[in-house]
């Protein structure tokens, strides 16, 4: 698939093959940071250790400061990765349960 600006794009088909493009690397890019939160999770081992404060708005902060860089909505940025973050934790508390279970 060979990449198009946005002003390139001359139909709503350009822009929607550009989005779909994007997303297929949004899935691969959370594909694998996928893997690094599985492994954290068996590195971990007490359910509480998933949830780390300091460490979220550490992150939070990270991605307020490199959206603004690209020119992203601070909010709206910081808004998807609560939502990444909080998915993340819980996935993390299941594995580490479910392992203290068997």
């Amino acid at each position: 698939m060979s990449k198009k600006s946005p002003a390139a794009c001359q139909s709503k088909e350009d822009v929607r093959s550009e989005i779909d493009r994007i997303d297929l690397k949004l899935i691969e890019a959370l594909a694998e940071r996928h893997t690094y939160v599985t492994r954290m999770a068996e590195i971990k081992s007490d359910p509480h250790e998933a949830h780390d404060p300091a460490r979220i708005e550490a992150v939070i902060t990270r991605v307020r400061g490199r959206a603004k860089e690209h020119k992203l909505d601070e909010d709206q940025a910081e808004l998807i990765w609560r939502t990444l973050i909080d998915w993340n934790i819980n996935y993390e508390k299941g594995i580490i349960v479910a392992r203290s279970k068997s």
